[in-house]
């Protein structure tokens, strides 16, 4: 195969080699859908090894995201909401076994906190957490979650191991993930629904709300992509955290969902669960120690004089962004 890309790389190169330039012509050249389109054809098609690859976490994800609507249609959207956190230990886990990363005390105490304040919820909705509608089964939506969460974080550290292992960008990445996604999504609509499908058309029940969820969903994926990129996991827990109040507050409107002490009490565990997750490791590791100090010195006796200004705190740590812990940070824990 002759190169594609204008800086002379081949299909030898791999499909990371022949993205660069490609893509740098392809956008550059208003008008050049050739060149694009003789990039993809090449990067996914004739490279089909690499983009096969893809298939098993698209066929995770595709799943997961039918998995979620199973569980959102049998629990609460707050008991939703809280329960989905799992995905942050699930992801934990098979980091640790997959890519043998390290993890900070601080962060297996907060993955044993999540875990904690996760089951008091669940223990609030199998003891009744009021009323519910009656097509609900609080069972099968706590299996979906737990589904969920298991294929999320397989998934996402399988492809951040593809990513990591190859030279493809990660635009031809998400590009090879829709395409698997697309197709799979479009088989089980068909062994579905492929008999109402062909009688009313793909787009029928599609009502203003359908085309806001729609809309929200990419909307809201795009935003993920802002925040990894501009923000830190400060701001990330921050909005989880958020979304866990704002859906309780929404439940509360729309749906009449009650709060309780034992609801609150494990919402506010996985609040804080994922705010201790996300601190970077220099701030983890400054807390740990700061603890640690207090611990072994005991009680300080020592008062300063009235008047006097508080002498300065020395830091050894002086000069090093990562243990300052609301500034960006170029590497995200997931």
């Amino acid at each position: 195969m002759a190169a594609v890309g204008s800086g002379g790389s081949t299909a030898a190169a791999g499909p990371g080699a022949v993205s660069a330039g490609a893509l740098e012509s392809g956008t550059a050249s208003a008008g050049n859908v050739k060149h694009l389109a003789l990039f993809l054809h090449e990067a996914v098609l004739v490279q089909y090894v690499d983009t096969l690859k893809l298939a098993v976490p698209s066929l995770i994800y595709t799943l997961q995201n039918n998995l979620q609507y199973v569980a959102i249609s049998n629990l609460p959207a707050a008991t939703f909401q809280v329960t989905y956190q799992l995905k942050i230990l699930t992801t934990a886990l098979f980091s640790v076994l997959m890519l043998n990363r390290s993890l900070s005390r601080l962060q297996w105490a907060s993955l044993l906190l999540l875990f904690t304040g996760v089951a008091i919820v669940q223990a609030q909705q199998a003891g009744g957490g009021g009323p519910r509608p009656l097509d609900q089964n609080p069972g099968a939506g706590l299996a979906a979650v737990v589904a969920s969460c298991l294929s999320s974080g397989f998934a996402g550290v399988y492809f951040e191991k593809i990513l990591k292992g190859s030279s493809g960008s990660v635009w031809l990445r998400n590009l090879q993930l829709g395409l698997f996604g697309t197709a799979l999504g479009l088989v089980g609509l068909w062994w579905a629904e492929g008999t109402a499908v062909a009688r009313r058309g793909f787009f029928f029940g599609y009502t203003p709300a359908v085309w806001g969820v729609v809309l929200n969903q990419a909307f809201g994926g795009l935003l993920v992509a802002v925040v990894v990129k501009y923000a830190d996991n400060i701001l990330k827990g921050f909005a989880t955290s958020l979304s866990i109040v704002l859906s309780t507050v929404a439940s509360i409107r729309l749906f009449g969902f009650h709060v309780d002490p034992l609801f609150a009490l494990g919402a506010g565990l996985v609040i804080g669960a994922v705010y201790l997750y996300s601190l970077p490791r220099g701030a983890a590791k400054a807390i740990a120690s700061a603890s640690a100090s207090a611990s072994a010195s005991g009680p300080c006796t020592h008062q300063q004089p009235p008047g006097q200004p508080p002498p300065p705190k020395l830091s050894s740590h002086r000069g090093d962004p990562s243990t300052e812990p609301f500034l960006p940070k170029s590497v995200l824990v997931k």
